[in-house]
């Protein structure tokens, strides 16, 4: 980028929403400083701008028991149809030697010392990407990402699945390291690795980012799937709607009162966050270099595009008068 400004000031936008320092599984790779930790962060807003497909990385269980370890494996593995990948490119093939290293795992765990009754045997993540993704490239990534989140501590298998067009790995995790150490991941060590996965896909090609709502102007969290499933089992008129939609609906409904701090802060933050950005996209268009004023053209049609900043509350209300109470009631 041009050298007669550093501002720099939309990186709030970038900043993840956790302080990654606080990994415990993974160390995080900080930005490294000066103008390589500048290209950085211009070309993590240039892949925002570009829309690029963001990655998932998911913690989505855990098993008890070899018995239960068993019964998730046989399904990530399909009944033992698919091959299950450890490291160093170990391939466990057929249900018995699924079934094997069910039993394994559970007997080098009940041979630690202090271990809980209740402790987790492994745990289940899943990394996905959108539909369309390349999916042998996305088991690379997988594989890369698996090896250097977890390979010299904790064993673990995973398998490709890529039924609808939608590919996704599942990975699972002995909670045990080899060392004696537990898998017990903080949200910091899940924003690690959305990255890590993210920077392997883009270095085998595929165009990923693991970029926070605030950077794309969401301010709501994803629905969860459950609540996204009775949702529309309820707009199809097959089911009720979920509590919290209901809950969600006759707050709403209620006389608006005076916000609260966290939601009064949201607006607030999105609007700096703008601001910046604005501000970046003025300096950039006065460079001499071509690829900074592209840029700089990009990023304010990003801003144009950016949805407005509502609460959900402030959207059922506005809907009020047009929809139905989930709950059943005229509104």
């Amino acid at each position: 980028m041009s050298d007669f400004r550093r501002p720099l000031g939309f990186e709030d936008a970038l900043r993840p929403p956790v302080d990654v320092r606080r990994a415990r599984i993974t160390r995080p790779v900080l930005r490294p400083p000066g103008r390589a930790g500048d290209a950085a962060a211009y070309g993590q807003l240039a892949r925002i701008i570009r829309r690029a497909p963001e990655v998932m990385v998911k913690v989505t269980g855990k098993t008890r028991d070899a018995g239960h370890l068993n019964r998730h494996l046989e399904y990530i593995s399909r009944n033992g149809t698919l091959t299950l990948e450890g490291p160093d490119g170990e391939r466990l093939e057929g249900r018995s030697a699924v079934k094997a290293l069910a039993a394994d795992w559970a007997a080098e765990a009940a041979m630690a010392p202090g271990r809980r009754g209740d402790s987790p045997l492994s745990r289940s993540i899943v990394l996905s990407m959108p539909r369309g993704t390349d999916p042998m490239r996305l088991h690379d990534a997988a594989r890369a990402f698996a090896a250097e989140a977890f390979g010299e501590r904790f064993p673990y298998v995973f398998a490709l699945h890529d039924e609808g067009g939608h590919p996704h790995v599942h990975l699972t995790v002995r909670a045990l390291g080899w060392d004696g150490s537990r898998l017990n991941p903080r949200k910091a060590d899940l924003e690690v690795w959305r990255r890590r996965f993210a920077q392997a896909l883009r270095d085998r090609g595929v165009e990923a980012e693991a970029s926070p709502r605030r950077a794309r102007g969401m301010v709501r969290k994803a629905e969860q799937t459950p609540v996204r499933k009775m949702r529309e089992r309820f707009a199809a008129g097959k089911g009720a709607a979920p509590r919290v939609m209901v809950s969600a609906w006759r707050q709403a409904s209620t006389t608006p009162g005076r916000p609260a701090p966290w939601e009064a802060a949201i607006p607030e933050r999105q609007t700096r966050i703008r601001r910046a950005l604005a501000a970046e996209a003025v300096a950039l268009s006065r460079s001499d270099r071509p690829e900074d004023r592209a840029l700089a053209a990009a990023l304010m049609d990003h801003l144009r595009r950016l949805p407005k900043v509502e609460m959900r509350e402030a959207q059922l209300s506005r809907l009020s008068g047009r929809e139905r109470d989930p709950s059943g009631r005229d509104r």
